[in-house]
């Protein structure tokens, strides 16, 4: 049997997505297909999962997996922020519940040659799609020096990074940076970690590129616009972050859907027309057990909120 991705939280996800007794619950990062599973061996024979991944290899090894549920699961190829068209493609007008796990999965993580991780050295790529054109490589050839220190200062949220970016210019200047043993050791002769920290200086950056090369952070918001409109009645929208800028995206649209009108405190009336379209349920986001961050460590940074539909 292959070595699955451990998927987080999953007793959590099943108890809040409140599954009914039928109905289309979307998965909306299938992954090794973990959540989708467990989904499956715990609810009624009348639901089904529509899963989504954009990675080709993790829906092969997750139609493996969940073979045995083939005629309650379809798995379509395509971005999150696709989600309102891959879902009318396959005839699905109104879900039950959607899940988001919006975290890296191992097989990405740990296969060199996908480039996404520090400790193995590999191909700078990080794509996610591998047909998609960009990978982290090119944009560190491409993009200007300002467009650079935008992308690791914004989305690695690295005080570093005009350092880091000069530091990036000087080897580029020697040779092209094509591994991520290059990309990491340009960054730690300029970063260094905390004392006593486990965290590798070049962590932040390499998150930095890896969220531009798949314009994480747009399909996040793209896929949370389009579900207002598939959300049937009291379904529930669970999302699982894994660092602060997906996290503020999510609590930040939960609180303006659940708020409605967005007028100026001082008009007397609503004119925007905006209504209330989601209830949060959850006040502060659902942390891993201690005892699960044991099993899996890289669990520890992950965050749950939860929202329900409503119509006024």
């Amino acid at each position: 049997m292959p070595e699955y991705h451990k998927s987080i939280m999953k007793r959590e996800v099943l108890r809040y997505l409140g599954i009914p007794t039928e109905g289309v619950i979307v998965d909306g990062t299938l992954g090794d297909g973990g959540h989708t599973e467990f989904i499956l061996n715990n609810t009624a024979p009348e639901i089904r999962v529509f899963a989504i991944d954009r990675d080709r290899s993790a829906i092969e090894r997750a139609r493996e997996r969940l073979s045995p549920f083939r005629d309650r699961v379809t798995l379509a190829h395509g971005e999150l922020g696709d989600l309102k068209n891959l879902v009318a493609q396959n005839g699905i007008t109104q879900i039950a519940g959607l899940l988001m796990d919006l975290g890296v999965s191992s097989p990405q993580l740990d296969t060199p040659d996908r480039g996404f991780s520090i400790k193995h050295d590999g191909p700078l790529d990080m794509r996610m799609d591998p047909s998609q054109q960009t990978s982290a490589a090119d944009l560190l050839r491409k993009l200007s020096d300002a467009e650079l220190v935008s992308i690791i200062k914004n989305f690695g949220e690295e005080r570093y990074s005009k350092r880091i970016v000069r530091s990036i210019r000087k080897e580029q200047a020697e040779h092209p940076i094509i591994t991520t043993g290059q990309l990491s050791r340009a960054v730690s002769r300029v970063v260094r970690s905390p004392r006593h920290s486990r965290i590798h200086p070049a962590t932040k950056t390499f998150q930095a590129l890896r969220i531009a090369v798949n314009e994480e952070l747009d399909q996040l918001k793209r896929a949370l616009q389009d579900v207002i409109g598939l959300l049937s009645s009291t379904s529930r929208l669970v999302v699982i972050s894994f660092h602060s800028l997906e996290d503020r995206i999510v609590k930040t649209f939960f609180r303006d859907e659940q708020k409605g009108c967005s007028c100026p405190p001082k008009i007397p009336m609503c004119i925007c027309g905006r209504t209330q379209t989601l209830k949060i349920l959850t006040r502060k986001p659902i942390m891993p057990s201690e005892e699960e961050i044991a099993q899996n460590p890289r669990s520890v940074s992950a965050k749950l909120r939860v929202a329900e539909r409503v119509y006024a």
